[in-house]
């Protein structure tokens, strides 16, 4: 085929995404990688329009990606047909299995779940059910029928429907709550940190997050957002969770369709090790706009996270990365800084809370260091953010020394950085 190699190099980063995303194991993803462009370039003739090079390699990886999880069910021993490409995602960093669907089975009675299995897992035909069971056709029917009806009332997930969540605000406090941290010399204890990060919700069906954020020196607040997950979905074969969420009174930057209300919808999966997202979706112009990981820098600069989209790391320990003393910090001036460092109490709302901080420093976005204090229960207490003196010079016309002279500074690597915002949740309320 003319141009076969124009168009791999063309559609070779998107591929590797979709390749990387569902094979855990990076070595054998490169050797998947390998054999779909062997079948490619095998099989080029049958490619009929250029135009649908990219599905058309995509399909390919698909297939590979099925027979590699096939012949791994048939190493670990699984029923082959009970470990479909719907039932397992992977990623980079790790292998979340679904597990909503054994759970419920495991809450069956053992005639329920045998004779779901049988139907659903192994689809054998009723009669052959039978014969194995030794017990009439009639009877399978009937143990069937109720299995179903058991299995129903079981299983946790429910049918939202489209608008699943109403505009139901939830007002957080006008201003924000006095609080004061203190830094203690005991050392960090270790935590599960399975908040989305930035949008502070654990991506996992029930959960809800109402935040809000807060600038400074006024402490009056500016923006609210109600989050919830809503039900599962897939984007290009990897599963993960939909969450609805809805920002009242939102800056500009994050006004979409010249509301007051911008409402988004995320897919974001959590992993055995990591959490980040998959797609993200909003409305502009009154046009639906939709970004999944396929879609290259447009959707990493805004939505991804680590190394391929890794995401942030669910079981974070102190790496040495960045060191704190006073307000003056230094890192190791390498990609994606996150760290823990250090211990402090917070003392906000009226109550206190033993935290471990967590300092990003400009890992998310050049010129901007977040301070995140989580809880022993992976939960955030408060978000603070600085911005580094000169970040958005050319939109903000002035630096943020002059723009907030009253803020808190910090000295990060030698240069300036200027207190913002702050964001609690309804956590701590």
């Amino acid at each position: 085929m003319i141009g076969f190699e124009t168009l791999l190099a063309e559609n070779l980063a998107p591929l590797e995404r979709f390749v990387k995303f569902r094979i855990g194991n990076l070595t054998d993803a490169e050797d998947i990688l390998q054999e779909v462009q062997i079948a490619a370039y095998r099989n080029a003739e049958t490619l009929q329009n250029p135009d649908l090079f990219k599905p058309w390699i995509l399909g390919i990886a698909r297939n590979k990606c099925k027979d590699y999880f096939r012949a791994k069910a048939k190493r670990m021993e699984i029923p082959l047909e009970s470990l479909d490409e719907a039932a397992m995602s992977v990623g980079i960093h790790g292998v979340t299995t679904r597990m909503v669907v054994h759970e419920t089975l495991e809450r069956l009675g053992d005639t329920d779940r045998q004779i779901l299995y049988l139907s659903y897992f192994k689809d054998l035909p009723q009669a052959e059910i039978a014969s194995r069971l030794g017990i009439p056709v009639g009877t399978v029917k009937s143990r069937l029928f109720r299995a179903k009806q058991q299995f129903r009332e079981l299983y946790p997930e429910k049918s939202k429907g489209e608008n699943a969540m109403k505009s139901n605000r939830n007002y957080m406090p006008e201003i924000m709550p006095d609080y004061r941290i203190r830094e203690i010399d005991d050392a960090p204890f270790e935590v599960c940190w399975e908040e989305l990060m930035g949008w502070f919700i654990v991506p996992k069906l029930g959960e809800k997050r109402t935040w809000a954020m807060y600038d400074f020196p006024k402490r009056n607040r500016t923006e609210q957002c109600e989050m919830e997950a809503i039900g599962r979905a897939e984007i290009h074969g990897v599963e993960g969770i939909e969450i609805e969420a809805i920002e009242y009174d939102p800056a500009d930057c994050n006004r979409t369709d010249g509301t007051d209300e911008t409402r988004r919808r995320f897919v974001a999966q959590l992993t055995d090790t990591h959490c980040r997202y998959l797609a993200e979706c909003h409305k502009e112009d009154g046009v639906q706009k939709l970004y999944t990981f396929l879609d290259g820098e447009g959707f990493l600069q805004n939505w991804g996270f680590g190394k391929d989209n890794c995401g942030n790391e669910t079981h974070i320990v102190p790496k040495g990365l960045i060191r704190k003393n006073g307000s003056v910090i230094t890192t190791a001036k390498q990609p994606f800084m996150l760290d823990v460092v250090g211990r402090c109490e917070v003392l906000i709302n009226g109550k206190t809370y033993d935290t471990i901080r967590i300092i990003d420093a400009g890992a998310y976005n050049e010129g901007v260091v977040s301070e995140q204090y989580l809880d022993g229960n992976g939960r955030t207490v408060l978000w603070r953010r600085f911005n580094r003196s000169d970040w958005m010079l050319e939109n903000y016309k002035r630096p943020w020394t002059e723009l907030l002279p009253e803020n808190e500074r910090i000295t990060v690597d030698g240069e300036t950085y200027v207190h913002w915002y702050d964001c609690i949740t309804d956590y701590i309320l």
